[in-house]
């Protein structure tokens, strides 16, 4: 061969190899964009997917945002149709931080890693306050607004329960749009499979007949203290009223009771009002729980402090002084509520 001939064989192989070299030139260049940051700034931004969103419009949203320019849009949208990782994507709203990359993101997606928000039911809340504060929280899908507390138990699949005391106190994760009704299914799961495993380790020959007997008694321990070491103490005055016959007299029974709004205290008028709650008029246990207990009381309820206590009154500091005799309790009384030594 010629010298001329061997150069142009050179000259051939060289743009052969530039041609074929071409795409994986690309490729590499595409790879490397989608690796570079996004240009949020120093503020994390928010990204939400409604269902059946694609990948086409994912890109155009960033790009529109001026996250990212519109060639490094595309190559996210060719990079998802190569992987097949646009058609895994996932519906929901995602934290999209300082420093992410559209690869970052994509797979944060794919992953399903939406926003979790937070709903704290707080140990004795009554399940009015449970539905407000659920209606308030902008990331719920309210389904149960306007319902009747019956009627909401019926769509949650619990026809003929009351609600009260039945859903256990804690914090609950979920991504925005989660129903609310979802929210209380869970919570009330939660609370029965407490109860069951409380209940069956109860202390032996207690004055109470179920577990559901045992929830009230906490419900009603809940309202009473708000001091940790209280609880098994107070549940023990209570064990030992009912196991005397004698009334409980238990104001937050009372105030469950009035159909009226207290105004300031609770007054003499109220404690003689006669409801299925008042505890003052009625002997035992009131129908329903009064509130939603946590565990700590559901415990103190089935494991009552011994000992002849049988009264105990408040000190005003959320503390409560604890008598074995009525005339010791007034002695009590006339000191920390009538303020006389």
């Amino acid at each position: 061969m010629s010298l001329i001939g061997k150069a142009r064989m050179r000259i051939l192989v060289a743009v052969s190899l530039l041609l074929l070299s071409t795409p994986v030139l690309l490729a590499g260049a595409m790879y490397w964009s989608l690796q570079q940051p996004l240009e949020l700034g120093d503020a994390p931004g928010t990204v939400e997917l409604p269902r059946g969103t694609s990948l086409d419009r994912l890109a155009v949203t960033i790009h529109e945002r001026g996250w990212m320019s519109g060639a490094d849009a595309l190559a996210l949208r060719i990079y998802g149709r190569l992987t097949g990782e646009a058609s895994r994507m996932q519906a929901g709203e995602y934290l999209v931080e300082p420093g992410a990359t559209p690869l970052t993101l994509l797979r944060q997606i794919v992953s399903g890693q939406v926003i979790q928000y937070r709903l704290t039911i707080v140990e004795g809340w009554t399940f009015q306050r449970v539905i407000e504060e659920l209606g308030r929280h902008p990331a719920v899908e309210q389904t149960l607004f306007g319902l009747s507390d019956e009627e909401i138990m019926a769509e949650l699949g619990y026809e003929g329960q009351h609600p009260e005391g039945r859903f256990y106190p804690s914090t609950y994760q979920f991504p925005r749009g989660t129903p609310d009704r979802r929210i209380l299914q869970r919570a009330y799961r939660r609370m029965e499979r407490r109860l069951d495993e409380i209940w069956a380790r109860r202390k032996p020959d207690l004055p109470l007949d179920s577990a559901y007997e045992a929830l009230i008694l906490a419900s009603i321990v809940e309202r009473e203290t708000g001091v940790p070491e209280e609880r098994r103490r107070v549940a023990g005055v209570f064990t030992r009223r009912l196991e005397q016959g004698m009334r409980l007299q238990t104001d937050p029974t009372v105030i469950y009771g009035l159909e009226e709004e207290l105004e300031d205290r609770l007054r003499t008028r109220h404690l003689r009002t006669d409801t299925p709650y008042n505890t003052y008029t009625r002997h035992g246990l009131p129908p329903t729980p009064i509130a939603m207990p946590g565990s700590a009381a559901i415990e103190a309820a089935v494991d009552p402090e011994p000992g002849d206590v049988l009264y105990f009154v408040s000190r005003g500091d959320g503390s409560h002084h604890f008598s074995a005799t009525l005339e010791e309790h007034n002695r009590a009384v006339r000191r920390y509520i009538l303020g006389q030594e």
